[in-house]
């Protein structure tokens, strides 16, 4: 079962601010019509460019393309295996990060509501497999996958393409499927390689990008929290996850204050690895973990009638199960992939252009 339907911030100014990472804050609920398949604030300091790091050229004893293909069908066996027999402790046995959140909570909805899990269907992959020598160890795949069509058991629907992070972390340990997000359409950016084939890995600080990796995470949710009126617009692109899941929220914030209600939404970081690649033109690839957090409640600590809560969300809800007299909240986790320019283009910004994620915690009181 390998794919799901997929922070308040101060103004930006030219300095370095930490991603915030970690505890989820305020939990929330998203809607029917808020939020179908998508989804700290911070920019790069105004230092000079670093130059990218070296090429890997040479004979090296790590991670080899055949060692990345093997793990990349090892991965398919098992959660096929899983998802055909609806066995949610092998499926769950080769995912981590927010591939695991994911899919724990496809499986906890999927059995409550006694339906079958869905079967995957692969197209050709391609592999981007940076050469390292020391862990964790990590390559991205991008393949087109499918869903068997309702009516027709065997007979895939359309595909989508999509990139997924597979890692181990330590030497002997299984690869596990980590993230994936939808391309859609498109095709992932051109990715640089070495003489051998191997893709080149970019560190969380490099400088010679227009945001250090580690902190587009932080700005993506700026524009998402605050929309294009927040300073982080100017670096960040428009587009459907970020202006416009802002825009989404806020339509939905709008509907839920003319029942009485009080809306809310937070974007903000995780405490998983994220990874990068770089692309032929110098800038890189990020794959990064976000959490979208919402509440929907009564303003002031006040109650009414019970919120009303998707059903597919109620086999989520933390012990003790609540009603939602006073509020509902819903996080999800998403796996984001944005293209991040290098610092010396012309009137670039990053571009958010992969998301997948859904629903993995609900808590209602």
């Amino acid at each position: 079962m390998p794919v799901g339907d997929s922070l308040r911030a101060d103004p930006v100014s030219c300095l370095t601010v930490t991603l915030r990472r970690g505890r989820l804050r305020n939990p929330g609920i998203i809607g029917l019509a808020a939020l179908a398949a998508v989804t700290g604030l911070a920019i790069a300091g105004c230092s000079s460019p670093a130059a990218p790091a070296d090429e890997v050229t040479g004979g090296y004893q790590g991670l080899t393309l055949a060692e990345a293909e093997a793990g990349y069908n090892s991965y398919i066996t098992v959660s096929n295996q899983a998802a055909a027999q609806g066995n949610s402790a092998q499926g769950l046995s080769v995912v981590g990060d927010v591939q695991w959140a994911v899919v724990n909570g496809q499986y906890t909805a999927l059995t409550a509501a006694q339906q079958p899990v869905p079967q995957y269907h692969y197209g050709r992959p391609v592999f981007y497999v940076p050469a390292l020598t020391s862990y964790p160890q990590w390559f991205v795949v991008t393949v087109p996958i499918s869903t068997e069509t309702g009516g027709t058991p065997g007979a895939p629907g359309a595909s989508v393409n999509t990139a997924m992070v597979f890692e181990r972390s330590v030497q002997g340990q299984p690869w596990t499927l980590n993230g994936t997000a939808a391309l859609g359409d498109q095709a992932l950016p051109a990715v640089a390689r070495d003489s051998q084939g191997y893709a080149i890995a970019v560190t969380t600080t490099d400088t010679s990008l227009l945001l250090s990796p580690n902190v587009v995470g932080a700005t993506q949710a700026a524009v998402v929290d605050e929309g294009s009126a927040n300073a982080a617009a100017a670096v960040i692109a428009g587009g459907p996850q970020t202006t416009g899941l802002y825009a989404t929220q806020a339509a939905y914030g709008k509907v839920q204050a003319g029942k009485g209600l009080q809306y809310q939404w937070l974007l903000e970081g995780t405490g998983f690895p994220q990874f990068q690649l770089r692309t032929k033109d110098g800038g890189a690839l990020v794959f990064y973990g976000m959490y979208l957090n919402t509440t929907n409640e009564y303003p002031n600590g006040g109650s009414g009638k019970p919120i009303p809560m998707p059903a597919q969300y109620r086999p989520l809800q933390a012990a003790p199960i609540g009603i939602g007299y006073h509020g509902v909240a819903v996080n999800w986790s998403y796996e984001y992939v944005a293209a991040d320019p290098p610092l010396t283009a012309h009137n670039a910004k990053v571009q958010v252009i992969a998301a997948g994620g859904g629903p993995t915690f609900v808590h209602a009181w």
